[in-house]
């Protein structure tokens, strides 16, 4: 074995043990290892992809302390994987430093310690979602990534950010309990935890027919139990307070990252331990399909009627989230293909939002309203820009990263018609459309100047490009990574589709 093949398991300990470091450290040098940890694991995953990707390997598995299961845990790491491994890290990063500066504001100073021991739980728990091959080891590090969550929700402690955290925390215990009882359910009937060991064994029951239907529940309860801890709707109650009212830096990383590890562990579920066979034969598919329809548009109509910036951001991630959802409910490759895709998009742009956003609201005297971002867009540029890039991207404006998601959308919608066909592209094209109003309201809203006069009354001011440098730096460095993704996107296809095939 190559020992570039270790990255996965030192990924996750690198993580790990820098937030437990973290704790004896002052909050100067916590911040420093959190970056440095976040970095390196970055590049780590980067070398790791480039190393698959040259070698040919598609995928491996690595056994922790190299003794087998069940004394040891298993890893496997792949193309997508260390793919997204990377990516995570980049969002990540770029959500730190672009909200380093109202963490000030926003977190007690003898708190800042307990944020980055949390947002380093967060990353070796998203690592541990990513790389695992074990049912167990995903549950005990999703019930990590709960707490770790949980906690950079109520780190300001006002009175909505508690009451978000306690929402947040009963929806989730309840997605973790059903997917706890699941994977039970799914150790009685196959004797394994093992996702390549559980694939087999469900493949003779299905054949011979015996406990078909306890295995279909139990692949339910599973399903049912990540699609409430990734905020589908109906289950997205606890989502417009959580991110609307936590710290920059947590909204960023919630919205892009957290519900993104439970979707991309349920992908890693229907390939490695179900088989994709099996579950678009079922009927659970079709459910996905529906109730992601139905968040695309009540997320849309519930931020066109929201006047709070940030929460008006996070409703339209439960439209986006209902996107994925569609992707996964239209029961073939080239909907995964989509899903997976619009991960990527989500995660870049609306981390950018979130961090544009409070750009935008610091120079209009801390207010979220948007009847006071008027002439924001002009008060400080450089986060009018980013907002405005990241509202055109969610649009699906083309050379941006949000046009070819949606357009793989609709592509995997016509490519081989079903009575699927004309539901996803009519909603397709009604949320499209949605988008547009509540997002393009707001750019005109931003670049609508405002009199002098008001201005000086409100307290408003403004800011320059370089009087926030770091700022400007994570605005511009999230931009170009949306027109990389807008625009060379057939190279992260192609990784999508080799890493895909691997898991089958």
């Amino acid at each position: 074995m190559d020992f570039i093949q270790n990255v996965p398991f030192f990924s996750i300990m690198i993580s790990m043990f820098s937030g437990i470091i973290s704790s004896i450290l002052s909050e100067k040098w916590a911040k420093r290892l959190n970056t440095a940890a976040i970095l390196v694991v970055g590049i780590m995953s980067g070398a790791l992809l480039l190393y698959l990707c040259r070698t040919g390997i598609g995928s491996y598995i690595f056994m922790m302390g190299h003794f087998p299961a069940p004394w040891g845990n298993e890893i496997r790491a792949g193309v997508l994987e260390a793919g997204m491994a990377m990516f995570f890290c980049i969002v990540m990063l770029l959500s730190m430093t672009g909200g380093r500066k109202k963490l000030f504001d926003e977190v007690e100073y003898t708190k800042h310690n307990i944020y980055y021991i949390l947002v380093d739980m967060m990353l070796s728990s998203l690592l541990a979602l990513i790389y695992t091959n074990d049912l167990f080891t995903a549950y005990v590090f999703v019930e990590i990534n709960t707490i770790a969550a949980c906690g950079l929700i109520m780190i300001r402690q006002n009175g909505r950010t508690i009451e978000a955290a306690v929402r947040y925390m009963i929806m989730s215990l309840l997605g973790s309990g059903l997917l706890l009882m699941g994977i039970c359910m799914l150790y009685d009937l196959t004797g394994h935890l093992l996702m390549s060991n559980i694939k087999e064994v469900m493949a003779e029951i299905m054949a011979n027919g015996t406990y078909r239907i306890p295995m279909l529940v139990t692949v339910g309860i599973m399903t049912i139990g990540l699609a409430i801890k990734s905020a589908l709707f109906p289950c997205h109650a606890w989502l417009p307070d959580a991110y609307g009212y936590s710290t920059v830096s947590s909204a960023a990383m919630l919205s892009s990252l957290v519900s993104k590890g439970y979707i991309f562990l349920l992908i890693k579920i229907f390939y490695r331990v179900i088989g994709l066979d099996i579950i678009y034969s079922s009927h659970i598919i079709g459910i996905l399909f529906i109730f992601g329809l139905c968040g695309m548009l009540f997320g849309s109509f519930s931020a066109i009627g929201e006047k709070d910036i940030r929460r008006m951001i996070a409703f339209s991630s439960v439209a986006q989230i209902g996107y994925i959802y569609m992707g996964f409910g239209l029961g073939m490759k080239e909907g995964m293909v989509a899903s997976v895709y619009h991960i990527l998009v989500h995660a870049a742009t609306k981390s950018l939002l979130f961090i544009s956003a409070i750009g935008l609201t610091d120079v209009s005297a801390g207010s979220r309203s948007f009847f006071a971002l008027n002439g924001s867009g002009y008060r400080n540029r450089i986060a009018g820009i980013g907002f405005a890039v990241g509202s055109l991207s969610m649009v699906g404006i083309p050379i941006f990263s949000g046009f070819v998601s949606k357009l793989l959308f609709a592509k995997a919608a016509i490519i081989n018609p079903t009575w699927k066909m004309f539901p996803t592209v009519i909603v397709l094209a009604i949320s499209t459309i949605l988008n547009a109003i509540y997002f393009l309201k707001t750019v005109i809203r931003i670049y609508t100047p405002e009199d002098l006069t008001v201005e000086k009354e409100k307290g408003f001011y403004s800011i320059r490009w370089d009087e926030q440098k770091l700022y400007a730096a994570t605005i511009i460095l999230f931009v170009v990574l949306n027109l990389i993704l807008g625009m060379n996107s057939r190279p992260v296809i192609y990784l999508i589709e080799t890493g895909l095939a691997n898991f089958a």
